[in-house]
């Protein structure tokens, strides 16, 4: 059992759901009136109980995109063949607490599914000081939360759902002109509620009000006439005679007919009937603009801007993921799965000690070895330090193999002096029998990675069968990358 949040928006979307048909009305309160910015009808293809809500959703926002909507908040009114409804005795005297604790209960024992499977929302009828009847509304939570479902999935947020005949036809009016039976013609069938002494009396849904006869619709006047006799029968004496009005809402052919077939038959019963086709300015307070069509979408969009609930409230209440996860694991299951989470947790408890022994273990042995490691480490510096005074590079052999790989084994330029300078700076003096054998040699002595900046200082000979004399220079690049 919930009650509507509150809203302070100043702008809103009433949904209505019946059947295939989909109303939905846009409004939006400005100074002291509403003012109604979008309007439609819409047939969806989609059953929102039988198909994904995410598809539900987008077909959805199609509709709404078509219509111009922009409004994120919503109000919606669910399909009264989706309702289940008890009536319970509720004895003078309770306690508001007691009185909550009895119709659960009561709710508990009438209703066919299990209690946290449904949305239950009361409406009790008669005197405060005295025996009141309550009349139980109950949608299944499913229902809602793949309604919901979808409307989130494309950005609505849903601020109530409700009954959209039960935003028609409030309660507050049955207290002062008296006990009103309100009918309205839907996809599904008629659509019946009494309200009398402050609440909902009856609520019903009478599907074999309307017939299918070949592309029109027909109201069955008979079927109609025994149902609402053997409705009002069922009422307290005192309820009953409170009744004394009748309201057919819509403005369509089909409500035409209905409050031309329904006026004799309530007449008879002692009811004066009226169609409502479209709402008075000051309906709800806020001024409406004239000739407003009467809708149940613009109701509950209007009573939820104004403060005014419906009457029957089905949101779901928020739920923490938390709480969610502990209600849907609260089994044994939830038991081992904490006990072999314990287990873990132990072992990686155990791992981290373990861990922690060995590093004050290492820490030990290593306060032995600190003085030695600290004086190695002093060692290495000075090492560093004068290490230009010794090479273990050998770089001078280095040198002299570089350049032996370069001359060629078969003798045609050979070397007669090579001088290596300062560690890096080479000099080679040699002969070679021709300009291109020594060309040769140069390029496979460039060759080398650490051979950098080969200069030719003079060549000179070569004539009438003499070699070539030739001096050449370069630098050793280890040298330069080891200071």
């Amino acid at each position: 059992m919930n009650a509507p949040k509150k809203t302070t928006a100043t702008s809103l979307l009433g949904l209505v759901l019946d059947g295939s048909r989909l109303d939905l009305v846009s409004v939006k309160r400005t100074n002291g009136s509403v003012e109604v910015r979008h309007a439609a009808t819409a047939t969806l293809t989609l059953d929102p109980l039988t198909n994904d809500p995410d598809l539900v959703g987008a077909e959805i926002h199609t509709h709404l995109e078509k219509a111009g909507v922009r409004d994120r908040r919503c109000v919606v009114g669910v399909p009264l063949n989706w309702a289940l409804t008890l009536a319970v005795k509720v004895p003078a005297g309770l306690a508001p607490e007691d009185v909550q604790s009895l119709l659960a209960m009561e709710a508990e024992r009438g209703f066919p599914y299990a209690p946290e499977t449904l949305m239950v929302s009361p409406s009790l009828v008669g005197p405060a000081d005295g025996e009141r009847t309550a009349t139980l509304v109950a949608i299944p939570r499913d229902h809602i939360a793949r309604l919901q479902e979808a409307l989130e999935s494309i950005g609505l947020r849903p601020l109530s759902f409700s009954l959209g005949l039960a935003a028609l036809q409030p309660v507050a009016e049955s207290e002062t002109a008296g006990g009103i039976v309100a009918l309205v013609a839907g996809e599904k069938g008629v659509g019946l509620q009494v309200t009398t002494q402050g609440g909902v009396a009856a609520l019903r849904l009478l599907e074999g009000a309307i017939v299918q006869e070949g592309p029109e619709r027909v109201v069955q006047k008979d079927y109609l006439a025994r149902e609402l006799r053997i409705t009002l029968g069922q009422l307290p004496d005192d309820a009953r005679g409170a009744v004394r009005n009748l309201k057919v809402f819509g403005n369509d052919e089909l409500a035409e007919e209905l409050y031309e077939q329904v006026r004799p038959r309530a007449e008879a019963l002692g009811l004066r009937a009226q169609q409502v086709k479209e709402f008075a300015p000051l309906e709800f307070g806020p001024a409406l603009p004239p000739g407003t069509a009467a809708s149940a979408a613009l109701a509950l969009a209007v009573r939820h801007l104004t403060g005014r609930p419906a009457g029957f409230e089905f949101l779901p209440p928020r739920v923490s993921k938390w709480k969610q996860f502990t209600e849907q694991h609260a089994s044994k299951k939830l038991v081992y799965a904490a006990a072999v989470l314990g287990v873990v947790l132990l072992g990686v408890a155990g791992m981290f000690g373990w861990q922690q022994w060995r590093l004050s273990q290492l820490e030990g042995q290593w306060k032995g070895m600190e003085v030695r490691v600290n004086a190695i480490k002093d060692m290495e510096a000075r090492i560093r330090k004068y290490r230009p005074w010794y090479d273990e590079s050998f770089r001078a052999l280095s040198i002299l193999r570089a350049v032996t790989q370069a001359f060629p084994e078969d003798g045609t330029v050979a070397a007669k002096s090579v001088e290596i300078r300062d560690r890096s700076g080479v000099t080679c003096s040699g002969t070679a029998r021709n300009n291109a054998a020594l060309l040769k040699m140069l390029d496979q002595l460039r060759a080398s990675k650490l051979v950098k900046d080969i200069k030719v200082e003079h060549v000179k000979g070569g004539q009438n069968n003499q070699p070539l004399e030739f001096t050449f220079n370069f630098h050793w690049a280890d040298a330069q990358a080891s200071r």
